[in-house]
């Protein structure tokens, strides 16, 4: 049977695969990609523990963590192309150009 620590192990798991996707990341595309592993990671735990104590807030937070990460990708991925358009490029050490 499956419990909350299960999922707890899981959310955990993926927070970590998250935060080393963030470390490690030279191109922003994929750093977009660890945020959203963060997001569904924080999801997974705010669920299983709202189903665990038989509270609908976890599902509530998730529901609004979405919608966050919704438009976090909409208007993320608008700048990576206008990005990519102007350097061709989507490499983290190319944004040093930016520098004053």
């Amino acid at each position: 049977m499956i419990t909350l620590n299960h999922y707890l192990i899981v959310s955990a798991l993926m927070f970590m695969i998250g935060i080393f996707g963030i470390l490690r990341r030279k191109n922003i595309l994929m750093l977009f990609f660890a945020t959203e592993i963060l997001l569904s990671s924080v999801n997974v735990g705010l669920v299983a523990v709202g189903y665990y104590l038989g509270d609908l807030n976890g599902q509530l937070f998730a529901f609004f963590i979405l919608a966050v990460a919704a438009s976090e990708v909409a208007v993320g991925v608008g700048l990576l192309i206008g990005w990519y358009k102007k350097y061709h490029t989507l490499d983290l050490d190319s944004l040093q150009i930016m520098k004053g």
